[in-house]
């Protein structure tokens, strides 16, 4: 029997035993907090990682959900772009990641044919796409400046992510180019998709980068449209969209081992409950099976919603942000034929796959839920984990040629599943897979694998199930609502800092927050070494 691990606490600190003090406490075990933590015991502080679950990664996860089927999908986030390489690279993460072939396909029926649009093989395919689809090479052209001006961006603005935060002239003089300022910063995104192209469905798809996980109109005046799209094109310096290697559940596995190699704590069964500070010292107490327990700190890192930190601390808590999109896990037997046969479904599927995502149908689809319908014609997008990584797969389901998909639904607000949760999640889902089916030559249904107990693989999460399951307010994947990343009135130096000076927010929620980026904790982790 193997040893068990001195670096992982499964059981309370009793009154006898004193309450112990370490230099940071973090709370929640997630990838933001496991960053924080590693970075900080690197460094050389004493470091405990108290996680409500039993096990560490949050959302990011990878887990076997159908019983009897050897298939290790990513349950939650799915995709990789915001984690920066310097956090691999310092914290030595046995961590990688496969870049797609394709970008995307958009199946779509025009005068009476289906088609659909291509994006990837190379630019001479692209080209050629957008020419069928449209007839004309215009929309490509436009396609090409208008990414060439997102790229400029990224590359420009991502490696500010990791610093300090810099004011909104400091980011403005970065960026240097006073159009795209003006179209991703000042304006709806909704004016530069209806200035640039014309088409649509190649609107819709640029538009599509707006709103995941963002319930917001192309022209919502708050522009949180624009904050999402802002994070959904700089990743990495380039906006690609990486498929990680073994699932999302290898991140925080590694990330978990760097932190115990370090010397870190990580207590999973712990339920943070209260935070007692005065600024220079703080007490965390937590609740596991066998009672209560107490942990003292110099800092305490909390890695969970803005309203849950409230919560811990006895704050007023921030107005709710709810969460809007419906996810869909599947393993099938194979994948589906397309009803529109010039297209391979291995690429198809292997980038984004978008359903009733023209800009109509968007515009259409959010109109409906914000008057408290569900969308009759759901927009979602699906990608083949697989295809890129087979790995997830157990052999015998890899060589029979099984694949994974995962769906992701648009507005799909939470406040949609309020008054009959299963009915709604039941009805969305239907309506979901009728817009996949429509451009089928076969039912999904006939694709399906089953598990064990003959049930088809099929699991799907509404905003209040990842509310219930992980704590998200509302079920929103960013905690809140997406910050700009530059310094706005009480931000702080780092983004990550509260209104008590030992009490750092190091998730989604904070400055800089949102996807699976780790940006927050290795912010948190400097503020904390700077303050030392």
């Amino acid at each position: 029997m193997a040893a068990p691990d001195p670096h992982v606490l499964r059981r309370t600190v009793t009154a006898h035993e004193g309450t112990r003090t370490y230099d940071a406490v973090v709370v929640g075990g997630g990838h933001n907090g496991l960053v924080a933590a590693a970075y900080l015991a690197r460094a050389g502080r004493s470091v405990l990682v108290l996680e409500r679950l039993d096990r560490t990664g949050g959302a990011a996860v990878s887990t076997r959900p159908f019983p009897g089927v050897d298939a290790r999908l990513s349950r939650y986030s799915y995709l990789v772009s915001l984690l920066p390489r310097k956090i691999v690279g310092e914290l030595g993460l046995d961590f990688r990641v496969r870049t797609r072939t394709v970008s995307s396909y958009t199946p779509v029926e025009r005068d009476g044919r289906p088609t659909g649009l291509l994006v990837g093989g190379g630019e001479q395919r692209t080209r050629e796409a957008f020419a069928r689809l449209t007839g004309s090479e215009s929309e490509y052209r436009a396609w090409q400046r208008f990414y060439g001006m997102t790229g400029r961006v990224a590359e420009r603005v991502f490696p500010t992510l990791t610093g300090p935060l810099p004011t909104r002239e400091e980011l403005r003089r970065t960026v240097d180019d006073e159009e795209a300022w003006r179209a991703l910063f000042e304006e709806p995104i909704g004016v530069a998709v209806e200035e640039n192209f014309t088409d649509d469905l190649v609107r819709g798809v640029v538009l599509t980068d707006a709103l995941i996980g963002t319930f917001a109109d192309a022209h919502d005046p708050t522009l949180q449209q624009n904050r999402c799209f802002l994070y959904h094109v700089i990743g990495g310096g380039t906006g690609d969209w990486d498929v990680p290697v073994g699932g999302m559940g290898a991140l925080t596995d590694a990330l978990a081992a760097a932190a115990r190699d370090a010397g870190a704590v990580i207590a999973t069964g712990h339920e943070a409950v209260r935070i007692d500070t005065d600024g220079r010292t703080a007490e965390v107490t937590y609740r596991t099976a066998d009672g209560e327990g107490v942990a003292a700190a110099r800092h305490v890192l909390v890695n969970a919603s803005p309203r849950e930190l409230a919560a811990l601390t006895g704050d007023t808590p921030p107005a709710p942000d709810e969460g809007a999109q419906l996810k869909v896990n599947m393993l099938l037997t194979r994948l589906p034929r397309l009803r529109d046969s010039s297209v391979d479904p291995r690429e198809a599927f292997a980038g984004t796959f978008h359903i009733a995502e023209g800009y109509g149908q968007l515009a259409a689809a959010h109109a409906q839920a914000a008057a408290g319908e569900p969308p009759a014609a759901p927009p979602s997008e699906i990608y083949c984990h697989s295809l890129t990584d087979p790995t997830i797969l157990g052999p015998e389901l890899a060589a029979r040629g099984y694949q994974t998909l995962t769906l992701f639904g648009l507005h799909t607000p939470a406040r949609l599943f309020a008054r009959d949760h299963d009915a709604v999640r039941e009805e969305l889902l239907t309506a979901t897979l009728a817009q996949f089916d429509a451009h089928l030559a076969e039912p999904l249904a006939d694709c399906l694998a089953t598990d064990a107990d003959g049930r088809p693989c099929l699991e799907v999460k509404s905003p209040l199930d990842l509310e219930r399951e992980l704590g998200l307010p509302g079920g929103n994947i960013f905690h809140r609502a997406l910050s700009w990343p530059h310094a706005q009135e009480g931000t702080g130096r780092w983004g990550v800092e509260t209104r008590h000076a030992n009490v750092l927010l190091c998730g989604a929620g904070a400055v800089r927050g949102g996807g699976v980026s780790g940006v927050p904790g290795h912010n948190a982790a400097m503020a904390v070494l700077e303050a030392d």
